[in-house]
């Protein structure tokens, strides 16, 4: 028992201590949030304006072409792997730009945008029908009602699954590598081939992970534990 607890001792030292190496785990999760936080912003933009334009309809109930778009954009990018949109996107789309942080935040922010408009398209569904009725008996047009009425009330529903979305989001990053960033997955795979030690490296970008999604997880929670004491008043 001993010897394996000096042999975990030398593989962590060489992992983390030797040569500063913690200095890269913690510089790839300083890539890891940024392409995280702001795909996460541009994800939700581009979600709700695609919700939006999804529940768009014209004075007889029918689709607006703005819907139709909306749902063609939804199928096809829940229908396609984000690595594979990545891929694409660096390649082909940006293939004269070579800057991995734009790239992939563009690729995830649009990826993110199919999934935060169904949960924004939900959110607004849920807000009971009268307070748009409501709204229009007030004289206000049917944009100024959903701007002005339906949204607010509709940020209560949508909050917990969008930080469930970030999440996500966050894990979904560890794909990077592809496009030439150095984020904290990469970092692990790097230190395991200078070192010839592959168990502690990924083990140690393992933890990290999960520590940064728990204390999210656990923010999360309180969110909707607050949320709900507001609902009950």
């Amino acid at each position: 028992m001993q010897a394996w607890f000096e042999e975990i001792s030398r593989k962590f030292e060489v992992a983390f201590i030797t040569g500063d190496r913690w200095k890269l785990y913690i510089k790839g999760l300083g890539v890891t949030l940024e392409i995280a936080f702001f795909a996460a912003i541009l994800g939700l933009i581009i979600g709700t304006v695609i919700a939006l334009m999804k529940l768009s309809t014209k004075r007889n109930g029918k689709k607006t072409v703005w819907a139709r778009i909306a749902n063609v954009y939804i199928d096809v990018i829940r229908g396609t792997p984000s690595v594979l949109q990545l891929l694409i996107m660096w390649f082909i789309i940006m293939s004269s730009c070579k800057n991995g942080l734009l790239v992939a935040v563009l690729s995830f922010g649009i990826n993110s945008g199919a999934y935060v408009a169904e949960i924004v398209r939900a959110g607004i569904l849920a807000v009971d029908k009268g307070q748009s009725e409501a709204g229009r008996s007030l004289g206000l047009s049917k944009s100024q009602t959903m701007i002005y009425i339906i949204i607010p009330q509709a940020v209560k529903n949508v909050l917990p699954p969008i930080g469930n979305e970030f999440i996500v989001l966050l894990k979904e990053t560890a794909i990077v590598g592809y496009v030439s960033m150095t984020d904290l997955t990469r970092t692990a795979n790097q230190i395991s081939s200078r070192t010839f030690e592959a168990f502690m490296p990924l083990i140690g970008a393992a933890v990290i992970y999960f520590v940064i999604i728990k204390i999210l997880t656990v923010l999360l929670d309180k969110l909707e534990r607050r949320l709900r004491k507001s609902d009950n008043r």
